[in-house]
């Protein structure tokens, strides 16, 4: 009854809006100047171009240009997201070379690799705010941009609450009201039989039209292209922004529902890498779902106190109510594909609340500029679970048996029915810094301080009773400097931090040539980890035309063992190091009239270094890719009018499978195929656009991936996508 309840509120709420607007918006296009066709298909193919703008939030710093900060930022727009159909967020970064996604979690839950290293959806930043966006599933529709900046970025952002985000940070940004009032109603398809629609309502009110309100959902539904596998998403948003000129105030609200059945698991192996099976072969269980719904809004107030001095504070909220049961797959024959799958059930509950702080101020006296910013922020968290898994039953890899849930519980915890906190957090800073410019803003430098404060606290299965506190405190520095020699040309190079907390001591541990041994500082709870990046760079704009390159280091600290003396037992302590050196390469706009692209690659040496004993030391990490390549290239045909053709190929090169470099995946290529097309009627544009992505049905491992485990996730089969927009 509660899931029928969400889906009627949302789906009436969603036709009230569309029904209520549509005379409105009807009245206005009649009162405006007639137009010929032709006009209004150039303005819709416009409207459409797929594109990347070098401008971004870069945290406290706020929203920059790629040009004036000393760090690698893009933002990818709303147009794409509406073009290429994605149904999560893990999709439109596939756009990006520096990107590959993977599962999380034992779940649909997608985790992203950047420069190498893991961003969980738990770090997806909204709006600038850390822990408001959904966790482990976004739907794209909601959102104008998705913005990307790659590397560390502790100082920017503060500590994220998963503790990821070490390569890089994405933000997204909520649509807002545009000048030009906006009503499109959009139905899709995508293979085997997923069909949905769209709607996006968009006006401003007032003579001066200071009040803005957009309003966007999105509801699609039916199995995709592997086998059996079943999605389900719905999603409701709205937006109100108000500006006076010195007071500026904008709200957001919103409701996402994700549901997926009989997902397709990652598969975890030990002694070798089995053949791919079919593209669209499904190996998991009927029995497994995963529901997840997210309540969750933000809202913004600034004020100019002055003319180069602004005023903001910044404040959002998540509600969170997870369910699944859940089931992997581990291999233990390669040959015959036979292993063990096992199963559990997941209830999930969380609450958050992010709020944010500042005053910017900007000063110039004989040719020097200051850009000042100081402010705090505070993250509260809240994790409910309870968990049961059951026992492992035999299944096999190429030929699939289904069965029933397994009756026997091997071990639980918690509260099913009413899951009680397991976890509660507090990430607290106060930053402070400022952009120095010489010769008229040529030279920019730019150093920051923020003092961090984590405090976390754990709770038993068993009762719910306090185990574990701890607060811990760190400052993590930035510095960076920008010259820009002449125009469209700038040069960069930053030194900034990420920081995680820090982990617990184990009880024993298994130690190379010795076996397992007991340790002499269990439970021992160590400071936070600090990551830290070197990074030069250059980034050229000419024209509709951007381009970069970036040479980065990034070193992350893990634990290992060191055995006693008598070698009887063994000390946990931060000693190993994993050191990842790579150079990144972009280049997007417009080569030339109607012919666009976005492409890139990204080259990475990740070594691991100072490991138990040596063992592993000068070992390549798992998961990470030698390297990775993407182009996207669009084509306005200049002798058909209204059509677009689109194309894109994705590469990624070979990966480990473990850390011992035993076992390891090959480099996969996959091609993406398009059109769209603009039709006029009605003297309305009418967009049809057809896509097929893994044109050749390639199978694949696409990422060998995995925080704990050596696990494989196999690529997405040929699926295909057809869409039509109506511009009212």
């Amino acid at each position: 009854m509660r899931k029928m309840g969400y889906r009627a509120a949302a789906s009436g709420l969603a036709l009230a809006l569309a029904t209520g607007a549509l005379p409105a918006f009807a009245q206005d296009v009649a009162s405006e100047t007639p137009v010929t066709e032709d006009e209004v298909v150039v303005t819709a193919q416009r409207r459409n171009e797929t594109q990347v703008t070098r401008e971004g939030r870069v945290g406290v710093l706020g929203d920059q240009r790629a040009e004036d900060v000393p760090f690698s930022i893009k933002s990818y727009n709303s147009a794409l997201i509406l073009n290429q159909q994605p149904q999560t967020l893990g999709q439109v970064l596939e756009n990006d070379p520096s990107f590959r996604t993977t599962y999380g979690f034992g779940n649909a839950a997608e985790l992203f690799v950047v420069r190498g290293f893991p961003l969980f959806g738990d770090d997806i930043a909204l709006d600038g705010l850390y822990g408001v966006t959904p966790r482990q599933l976004i739907a794209p529709e909601l959102y104008d941009q998705v913005q990307v900046l790659n590397g560390a970025s502790a100082f920017l952002n503060g500590a994220a609450p998963g503790g990821t985000g070490i390569g890089g940070n994405v933000n997204l940004t909520s649509k807002r009201a545009g000048q030009e009032d906006l009503f499109r109603a959009t139905a899709n398809y995508a293979g085997d039989a997923h069909f949905g629609g769209s709607f996006d309502v968009s006006r401003r009110f007032g003579a001066d039209r200071a009040l803005g309100v957009r309003i966007n959902g999105a509801y699609r539904a039916g199995d995709v292209a592997v086998d059996d596998e079943f999605r389900r998403a719905t999603v409701i948003g709205a937006s109100l922004d108000w500006s006076s000129g010195a007071l500026r105030v904008s709200g957001d609200i919103a409701y996402q529902r994700y549901e997926v059945r009989n997902l397709r698991p990652k598969v975890i192996v030990s002694t070798a890498v089995p053949r791919v099976p079919d593209a669209d072969h499904n190996y998991g269980q009927a029995f497994t779902y995963t529901d997840l719904r997210d309540v969750f809004g933000s809202a913004r107030v600034e004020y100019d106190v002055a003319d180069d001095a602004t005023l903001y504070v910044t404040g959002g909220a998540r509600d969170t109510d997870e369910e699944g049961r859940y089931s992997g797959f581990t291999l233990n024959d390669a040959a015959t594909g036979a292993g063990l799958a096992g199963a559990s059930f997941i209830p999930f509950t969380s609450t958050n609340v992010s709020v944010q702080g500042g005053l910017r101020v900007r000063l110039a006296s004989g040719g020097i500029t200051h850009q000042i910013n100081v402010g705090g922020s505070h993250i509260w968290g809240v994790n409910r679970t309870a968990y049961e898994f059951y026992s492992n039953t035999p299944t096999n890899l190429y030929d699939t048996p289904q069965f029933a849930v397994p009756g026997t519980v091997t071990f639980a915890g918690g509260d099913l029915d009413d899951p009680f906190p397991i976890a509660r957090s507090r990430l607290g800073s106060a930053f402070a810094s400022d952009t120095i410019g010489f010769l008229d803003d040529r030279v920019l430098v730019t150093a920051g301080l923020r003092l961090q404060s984590i405090t976390s606290k754990g709770y038993s299965y068993g009762d719910g009773s306090l185990q574990s506190a701890r607060t811990d405190d760190a400052v993590t520095p930035v510095v960076g400097i920008v010259a820009k020699p002449v125009d469209g040309v700038s040069l960069y190079a930053n030194r900034i931090e990420s920081l995680a907390p820090g982990s617990t001591a184990g009880v024993s541990v298994t130690y190379p040539g010795v076996g397992d041994v007991p340790v002499s500082n269990a439970g021992e709870i160590f400071d936070p980890f600090k990551s830290v990046q070197y990074e030069v760079g250059a980034k050229l704009g000419i024209g509709r035309i951007n381009a970069s390159i970036a040479a980065f280091q990034i070193a992350r600290p893990f634990t290992i063992a060191t055995l006693d003396a008598g070698g009887a037992s063994a000390t946990i302590g931060v000693d190993g190091e994993q050191r990842h050196r790579g150079i990144e390469i972009g280049i997007d706009g417009e080569l030339a009239p109607g012919l666009r692209l976005i492409a890139g690659g990204t080259v990475i040496d990740a070594e691991l270094r100072r490991t138990q004993a040596g063992a592993l030391d000068g070992n390549t990490a798992r998961g990470v890719p030698d390297y990775t390549v993407n182009a996207n290239v669009e084509w306005d045909l200049p002798f058909a009018a209204g059509l677009t053709l689109t194309g894109r190929v994705v590469q990624t090169g070979e990966q480990q499978v473990n850390d011992a470099n035993t076992l390891e995946i090959g480099d996969w290529t996959r091609f993406d195929l398009g059109a769209r097309y603009v039709a006029v009627v009605a003297q309305r544009p009418v967009t049809f656009r057809f896509n097929v992505d893994n044109v050749a049905n390639e199978r694949y491992w696409a990422s060998a991936f995995d925080s704990s485990n050596s696990s494989l996730l196999q690529g997405m089969p040929r699926t295909f996508k057809a869409s039509m927009s109506v511009d009212f």
